[in-house]
């Protein structure tokens, strides 16, 4: 194998680079802070390998021009930070029941409102799971790293398109505006995955027909020569809106099974130190980082605490978490709010052992002391 490219590479970049990579060839948007790189280097990149780049005049906007570029048969992306994310919720949810593969891209900055535009926050966790309205299938991943962000905006584009579902890349700021060195993967070591299309001439499709044994319906795309209707009405297999109440309550719970009935494939994490853990952190994005720097320096204190990284967010990594809850006599989930993964991991856990949260809202990181304190409070 040939020597792989080497770059210092910003967060963002390497979101735009990893889009690329898995075949994004349209992107619409709002510029937003901080994750305003992302459409720069779009608006950039995009037009020399003939992908499209538009900026929209909203973020309500941004979203349902990333929808229509799903529909045409493009791969698309969109990127925005908290306010943003907001005024996308409404369009999200027509993406996740009209099946529309796309990847949203969520910078977290410190909120509520305009809040601190420019400092780092993980407070749009909840918002995730359940910003838009009704049940809906949630794909949430959560890069800790540039090169992790490389990678999982790859995986984003994968799972959206296996699934007809839209994807969401949780960024914080810390990794958004981090500068890391990455290899660059070789073209034929990414793997990635294209929507399934009916075949040219099929008279019997049907937009939201699932064959048997299958979950997810094959997507052709507008001006191919097929006739199907999209909206944002419950509908039958034609795409038409329908009012049956059967057909309402077999199409909602097919949508979610696409999710829940394939955990096993979409969930991701990492554990370390957990063969003799007492104590275990539960981390997930740039906070991870303070995470295993604390759990590095409390295991040469003789202090048996493990962690577990949850890259897959959404779904939340339930087997693996009653699993070692069997093991471990505290949980601590530090993160950048005020207690909105800790309540996952409550649930979760059902009282069988103590749950700790570790908040910060005022704008800066948690720091590996900070942590470190906090295991040794709990001891």
């Amino acid at each position: 194998m040939k020597n792989r490219e080497i770059k210092l590479m910003q967060g963002n970049e390497a979101c735009v680079e990893g889009a690329i990579a898995a075949g994004m060839m349209f992107y619409a948007g709002y510029p937003i802070t901080p994750s305003t790189e992302i459409a720069e280097i779009c608006a950039q990149k995009l037009p020399l390998i003939g992908g499209k780049f538009i900026q929209m005049e909203d973020e309500i906007a941004g979203m349902a021009a990333t929808i229509g570029g799903a529909l045409s048969g493009l791969k698309a992306m969109t990127a925005t930070s908290g306010p943003g994310f907001s005024l996308k919720q409404e369009n999200i949810g027509y993406a996740a029941l009209a099946e529309i593969p796309c990847v949203i891209v969520d910078v977290q900055r410190a909120g509520p409102s305009t809040g601190l535009p420019t400092a780092p926050s993980q407070g749009d966790i909840m918002q995730a799971k359940w910003g838009t309205h009704g049940d809906h299938p949630v794909i949430a991943l959560s890069p800790s790293s540039v090169r992790e962000t490389y990678d999982l905006t790859i995986k984003a584009f994968n799972l959206a398109e296996k699934y007809r579902t839209p994807v969401l890349l949780m960024l914080d700021e810390i990794v958004g505006h981090m500068r890391e060195k990455i290899e660059i993967p070789h073209p034929e070591e990414i793997e990635t995955y294209d929507r399934i299309k009916p075949e040219a001439g099929d008279e019997n499709y049907k937009a939201y027909r699932v064959e048997e044994g299958d979950i997810v319906p094959k997507m052709a795309a507008f001006g191919e020569g097929f006739h199907f209707h999209v909206t944002g009405l419950m509908h039958d297999e034609f795409g038409f809106p329908s009012n049956d109440a059967d057909v309402a309550d077999k199409l909602l719970r097919r949508i979610m099974d696409k999710v829940s009935d394939n955990v096993d494939d979409i969930v991701i994490y990492e554990e370390e130190y957990m063969e003799d853990a007492e104590i275990m952190i539960l981390a997930y994005g740039g906070t991870y980082r303070s995470a295993r720097s604390a759990v590095k320096q409390a295991r040469k204190m003789g202090i048996k605490v493990g962690l577990l990284k949850a890259i897959t967010i959404w779904p939340f990594p339930e087997k693996k978490v009653k699993e070692l809850t069997n093991q471990v006599r505290t949980i601590l989930v530090p993160e950048l709010n005020l207690g909105q993964y800790v309540l996952e991991v409550e649930r979760v856990v059902a009282g069988k052992t103590e749950v700790v949260g570790l908040g910060k809202v005022n704008g800066e990181a948690i720091t590996p002391d900070e942590i470190l304190a906090k295991i040794k409070e709990v001891l």
